[in-house]
């Protein structure tokens, strides 16, 4: 077993067609979910609502890309679902959706995560993801979203929908159209000297765990960090937050 993977009622596959569908103690169809999430609350939350429905089998949970593509590059069960979050320690979500709806396309992805900006659920989309939900409105029944979902809704949380209208919207108006604000008057101290130390680095490019390495923070840490400057910001990318703390001079030409 991959460290930090754990695993559940993993059934052989079967020939290259593929192996039947698991079915439940009653007879019924059961959809196998994969959890890709860094956070072991989060993780444990998650299949604690898989496993007490009939209706899903969990499969496995793991927390990086890496852990994430060695399942799937020898997948002992086709996952019927894949939940997963875009911010892992090393690298991006995007690329276990593309993975597993490459490999698997009866696979349908259900996107987790703290950012809510368009771009990344747009790239999401475009790389196969069937939903997509904020953290921030998880439901506390994650395990029923799955099942509407498999029964062909698209669940997305308001704010993020809000948001990609917005966005559609301003394309239609037109890109070339600036919008004139007048300048703010910031407080010096609307980030924490900590904050602003990790806004900077990630200004520069580094990942999150290579800012957790630098200052001697776990990667949950520096993340909650990032959580509370989008929320000071009003942001939530690393690109909105760049661009809006150059702004309004917290940073100086992004970084």
């Amino acid at each position: 077993m991959l460290e930090g993977m754990q695993t559940y009622g993993l059934t052989p596959v079967g020939a290259a067609a593929g192996p039947s569908p698991p079915v439940g103690a009653a007879g019924q169809r059961q959809w196998s979910v994969l959890v890709v999430e860094d956070d072991g609350q989060a993780r444990r939350f998650f299949e604690d609502s898989v496993q007490r429905s009939p209706a899903l089998l969990w499969l496995a949970g793991m927390g990086t890309v890496r852990e994430a593509m060695a399942w799937l590059a020898s997948a002992p069960v086709v996952p019927d679902v894949l939940l997963v979050d875009l911010g892992l320690p090393d690298g991006s979500g995007l690329d276990v959706i593309r993975a597993a709806v490459g490999r698997y396309p009866r696979c349908e992805p259900l996107v987790v995560s703290v950012f809510g900006d368009e771009d990344n659920v747009l790239a999401s989309i475009e790389a196969g993801a069937v939903g997509y939900i904020h953290k921030d409105a998880a439901p506390e029944d994650i395990a029923q979203t799955i099942i509407e979902m498999k029964a062909g809704a698209s669940p997305i949380s308001p704010m993020i929908a809000r948001r990609v209208l917005q966005k559609y919207r301003s394309l239609k108006a037109g890109e070339g159209q600036a919008v004139q604000t007048a300048p703010l008057v910031v407080p010096s101290t609307l980030l924490s000297v900590r904050e602003q130390e990790v806004l900077t680095l990630i200004a520069r490019g580094f990942s999150y765990a290579e800012i957790a390495r630098l200052k001697g923070l776990s990667v949950y840490t520096i993340q909650t960090h990032i959580k509370n400057l989008y929320g000071k910001l009003a942001v939530h990318s690393k690109n909105e937050a760049v661009f809006e703390a150059t702004r309004l001079g917290i940073l100086q030409n992004g970084g």
